[in-house]
């Protein structure tokens, strides 16, 4: 099976070729000939399966005739990761072809949106909320909207996205073509289809199930040990590229800083960094300045790098759809990669669920010499906190009190926390 089996226009044939994509992969083989074929199609492949371009192909293909400098197709996801990565397939696929695209995402200025909404551009790619606000100020417009895409539908429910999307399908003409990808199907993303799309395709690509190119280990380990091991891990693996997953964005940063104390270059990607921080991070990352990046889940949909080698759980994920996402970031587009995971005796339940998907035990691996029966460090002592005292003590130095003048009527009738002092009784004390 080749490409040239859809009839693509020689110029998307041309980047294809470019961009080193020799056979389609199994979801492109699927959506690419009814894409083009104009249904409605629902979507689900496993992440790296190159869905990216089984939606991009079809768009610049079916835009390529018609008009210019308005807005045609319309593709909302999630994540302003996952918006530029988007970007960027368009503009490498769609380079000869003179169809321009613009991501609309927050966390920037608007300004240089805002001007290429007014210039002008066929493909949109955006975020739910800075859309609708570029919309309300009425600098977007989508009545000349032809298709729209909805990527990781259930990662936009998750993060609480769902009323916007609604909105915006509410602004788009009711004659269109609509694609909506997701790795799950709960019963909203099922009734949001029902409602959007009309007499769609629905195709499922390896469904619930890691990629077979990526190999799992389970290293279980005390939770007060994990980062010596994850330590002693990186030293003695021959690794490329490293994505490690935390459960929390301070996690990330701090251990992305004792990466970096231990001689590695690290860098870290979470919520808590600014576009420019997390732009620098993925370009690092990308380019091999760094080799290892500390993430959040932000990273786990839509972050094409090529040549991860290992992706390692330092925390294992809240379910098992999560992981699958995680440890598919490595073993992409058919290459091989591997997966390791820290736990601990909590991660007992999502363990079996996992082995239970795969059909099969994971594999758990000991590294030699490591000393797993390290005591934990003591708890510092908290010397913040004050010694218990009875009401009558008071500091050697401290005179005895002495009442208080009124609060004139320019201070407030409340302490700085919040709360009002507590009305007195005839003896003066106060209400406990």
């Amino acid at each position: 099976m080749s490409f040239q089996q859809f009839n693509l226009d020689p110029r998307l044939m041309t980047r294809i070729h470019r961009a080193g994509y020799h056979e389609p992969t199994a979801i492109q083989n699927s959506a690419i000939p009814a894409a083009i074929a104009g249904h409605d199609l629902i979507g689900t492949a496993q992440t790296g399966t190159g869905k990216t371009a089984a939606f991009v192909l079809p768009i610049l293909q079916r835009l390529l005739p018609g008009p210019r400098k308005c807005t045609r197709a319309l593709i909302v996801t999630p994540t302003r990761e996952l918006a530029e990565q988007i970007h960027e397939v368009i503009r490498g696929l769609g380079a000869e072809t003179g169809l321009r695209s613009a991501t609309i995402y927050g966390g920037v200025g608007p300004a240089p949106q805002i001007k290429a909404l007014h210039d002008g551009v066929e493909i949109l790619v955006a975020c739910p909320g800075r859309l609708l606000d570029l919309v309300q100020q009425r600098h977007a417009r989508f009545d000349k909207v032809e298709v729209l895409v909805l990527d990781e539908a259930d990662r936009m429910l998750d993060m609480g996205f769902l009323p916007d999307v609604k909105r915006i399908l509410a602004l788009l003409p009711a004659r269109r073509q609509t694609m909506l990808f997701s790795a799950t199907f709960p019963p909203e993303i099922e009734q949001l289809a029902a409602k959007t799309l009309n007499h769609p395709q629905r195709i499922s690509i390896g469904l619930h199930a890691p990629v077979q190119t990526v190999t799992h280990a389970l290293f279980p380990v005390p939770q007060h040990l994990k980062t010596a091991l994850l330590l002693t891990l990186l030293r003695r693996t021959d690794t490329e590229s490293v994505l490690i997953f935390t459960r929390t964005k301070h996690r990330a940063e701090k251990l992305a800083r004792q990466i970096g104390l231990a001689g590695f270059r690290a860098t870290s990607l979470h919520s808590n960094r600014t576009q420019g921080q997390r732009q620098t991070a993925l370009s690092g990352f990308k380019d091999g300045r760094y080799q290892i990046m500390v993430a959040t889940d932000i990273a786990a949909r839509g972050l094409d790098v090529e040549n991860i080698s290992h992706v390692i759980n330092f925390d294992m994920p809240d379910t098992a759809d999560a992981y699958i996402h995680r440890i598919g970031r490595t073993g992409r587009m058919e290459r091989t990669g591997d997966a390791f995971t820290l736990v601990t005796t909590e991660d007992g339940e999502l363990v079996r669920t996992l082995e239970k998907i795969m059909g099969k035990p994971l594999p758990r691996r000991m590294m030699d010499d490591f000393d797993y029966k390290a005591a934990p460090p003591p708890k510092p002592a908290n010397d913040s906190r004050r010694p218990h005292t009875s009401g009558s003590a008071r500091k050697p130095h401290q005179s005895a009190p002495t009442r208080k003048p009124k609060a004139s009527a320019a201070k407030p009738a409340h302490s700085g926390w919040g709360r009002k002092p507590a009305p007195r009784r005839p003896g003066g004390d106060r209400r406990r």
